[in-house]
This record gives structure tokens, sequence and C-alpha cells, in this order.
């Protein structure tokens, strides 16, 4: 179908273009990939290759150049929850393999979810599919995922006493996320963005302290009040945890790491700004002492009240929510960081025309430089597939050249 010209999409909007061991402390190093094991089904189409953290070039992704603010033709997108049951073939396999923690922790069924939506839709990132508390218990937190609660940590961490059972990742027992990313760089090498995520570590913390999900957020957020040294060693161990684990994806193949602070809008913006803030900054130092080359997301699920309060924490990118005016977030973030989103989730259900007019509408207020289209949060359960297909079809047709022209010829006409 004919897009619609984006310069009548955004009307007149306005748009507009704690101290931590150093990384050598920490003893990372880029390994050869035949130092790891690879799953059988995958090993014929193996290639050899070497990933450097700092590493940039203008052959990269077309994700990766966007979230550096170089110049390219359109904007690349991708969907938070890309891989999922919204998809006929993700719940298939769902069906024969139950179980969240196999479906997540065994190499060839990550490899396999993971390229789900790249078979089908060809977005310009994939995502690997994983959780937020995957790596848990490799810094001795272990959980479980039962069918009506969810997740659920048996000893909550409340205490200096419980302190003492925390220990430095093991990635070792993470392989299964290492050996996952390394396949999918060679599959989707030269054609897509390979993107890694982590939770932040206030948003991982409300997990451990609160013993699983929760609605109130009461324990942690007293917590800062009645145990606050306790927080903030909690807080400072996951940090040091996940930037770890951060290094190690990137050096496993990720050209992107996203950090989902979801439960960060939870907090006042002062709270976030003392709670959230500096352990999210504590990650972004390290990573970028060993990969400066590696651009970092930040999203937080309801984050009006805090952009430039993200900002500060030094990512390359903010993950505006679908509650946030693309224009109004661009104008208050200024065009020093690039910005991903926003396009409602709810859009997908909609007619198929409604649908193009948003996504033209977001691309134009975010403007030619430093935007990756996504939606403003997961897609969600019951999406029809051909609404997803439709919105990559549509970012694909767009082209910055034809916007540019458009936005022209439009001053020309107004000035006449």
């Amino acid at each position: 179908m004919a897009v619609p010209s984006l310069t009548s999409a955004c009307g007149s909007l306005g748009c507009g273009g704690s101290s931590m061991s150093t990384v050598q402390q920490l003893g990372f190093h880029c390994a050869s990939l035949d130092a790891f094991w690879v799953p059988r089904k995958w090993r014929n189409s193996r290639r050899a290759f070497r990933v450097a953290c700092s590493s940039s070039s203008p052959n990269d992704p077309l994700l990766v150049r966007a979230a550096r603010g170089d110049p390219v033709s359109r904007p690349p997108a991708w969907m938070m929850r890309q891989a999922g049951r919204y998809m006929a073939v993700y719940r298939k396999l769902a069906e024969k393999h139950p179980s969240f923690r196999e479906r997540s922790e065994t190499t060839d069924l990550i490899v396999e979810i993971s390229l789900q939506p790249w078979e089908a839709f060809h977005p310009d990132g994939v995502i690997i599919f994983s959780d937020i508390l995957t790596p848990l218990p490799a810094f001795g937190v272990p959980f479980d995922i039962e069918e009506v609660r969810g997740p659920v940590i048996g000893s909550p961490i409340r205490s200096e006493e419980a302190l003492k059972s925390l220990h430095p990742i093991d990635l070792g027992k993470l392989h299964f996320v290492g050996d996952s990313l390394r396949i999918l760089r060679q599959e989707v090498e030269g054609q897509a963005a390979l993107l890694g995520f982590v939770g932040a570590p206030w948003t991982i913390a409300t997990y451990v302290v609160e013993g699983g999900t929760t609605r109130t957020y009461t324990v942690i957020k007293s917590m800062c009040h009645t145990a606050p040294h306790v927080l903030r060693a909690l807080l400072s161990h996951i940090a040091q945890a996940i930037a770890e684990y951060v290094i190690f994806q990137v050096e496993s193949g990720a050209h992107c790491i996203q950090i989902f602070d979801s439960w960060g809008g939870q907090l006042p913006p002062d709270m976030w700004e003392r709670w959230s803030k500096p352990y999210i900054q504590q990650i972004v130092d390290v990573v970028r002492k060993k990969c400066p080359g590696t651009p970092l997301v930040l999203y937080i699920n309801g984050n009006g009240g805090l952009l430039e309060r993200m900002r500060e924490t030094g990512v390359d990118v903010i993950g505006l929510d679908w509650t946030v005016d693309m224009a109004d977030g661009r104008k208050r973030l200024g065009s020093g960081v690039g910005v991903q989103g926003n396009v409602d989730p709810a859009y997908l259900f909609s007619p198929l025309p409604a649908l193009t007019e948003e996504i033209q509408r977001v691309v134009k207020c975010a403007g030619p430089r430093g935007h990756i289209l996504n939606l403003g949060h997961g897609v969600l359960v019951g999406t029809p597939e051909e609404a997803v297909a439709h919105f990559f079809d549509v970012a694909r047709s767009l082209t910055y050249d034809s916007f540019l022209q458009d936005h022209a010829a439009e001053k020309a006409t107004l000035v006449a």
C-alpha cells in the first residue's frame, strides 16, 4: 500500500533533530570461538569470527550506526518482546517445551526462538531470547518460575546476613547465553544487529528483595529507609555482576545492549536519582572502559518524569515508552542522545492504515538522526502477526531522503 507523506505525520509539533574495580582487574579477555562448545545442530554452518569489543565501522549494522548517531538512510526497527507468545510458531514450541527456564537456558531453543521473528519479519535487530533474571543463580540468587506466581525467590535478601549468600558472578554458569549469541551473530551477520540485554540493578533488586513479582514494592521501598546500607550493598553487587555480564554478552557477539529498568518508573524521580541511577552509571562506566564502541540503550517503563535524569547515566539511546510524546521527548533530551520507540503496542490491533500513520508520525517527530523505531513497550499477547509484519514493511519503506524532499517542498508551498 502507498505510504503517506512523512511531512503530514507530525504537524507543527516542533520536531528536530561510584567506584568500581577496573575491567582489567575483572580479568576480561576476548576469546576465540573455538574455545566454546557449539550445539551439534548449528555446527555445520559455523564460521570462525572474533569479536573486538571496541570496534566500530561504517559497515556496522544499520541499527548500530543509528544508535551511535551516524547518518543513516532510514530508521532501523525492532520490537521489544519480539519473540514470544503472539507468534504461532513460538506457541507450538512452548507446548513441546513448557518450562520457560528450559526455553531460555537451552542453547538450541534460545537460538531457534530468537530467530523466529527474524525469519518471519526480518527486523533490523535480533534480540536474544532470555530474561533479566537469567544471571541471578550465577551470583548467588537461585530462583524458580511458577505457573501462576511467576518468578519466585525462596530466600529474599533483606539483611546483612542474607548478603553473605552473594558471590562474584560465575560466567561459566551462563555458557548458554554466550553460545547462543555466537551462533546468532553468525546467522544474522551482515543483515541485522544482534542485541543483548540486562536488567538494571534496581529492577533486579525488586525481585531479590520482594521474593518475586509485586504490585506495591513496599518491602524494597521501605528498605531505602530502614536498611539503606543493606540495599546499597545489594545494588552495588548486582551492578558489578551485571557489568561483567554485559561485557560477556558483547564479547560473545552482541552488537548492542539494552538495559531494562522496568520498575524504575515505580520510584519517584528523586528516589530514582538515589537508588537506581548511580548503579546504572556504574555499569555504563565499566562497559565504556572495555567496550567503548558498543551502543547502550536504557529503557524504563513509565519514564516520562525521568528523561533528563536518564540522559545523565551516559547511555547512547533513551527508550521512550508510549506515554511520552516523541516530539516532546526529543525536545527534552536534546540532540546529544539517541531515542528509541515509541509506537503504542495497542496500535498493532488497529486497522493497518492507522498503524501506518502512527509509525509515520513517530518517525517524523524523532527526526532523521539517532532514532531506532520500536514500540513504547513489548509486543502484547494476542497481537496479530500480520500487524507486526506490516510494522516492519512500513519501516523498510521509509527513507530520510524522501522525508527531507517532502519537507522542503512543504516549506516552499507555505512561502508561496
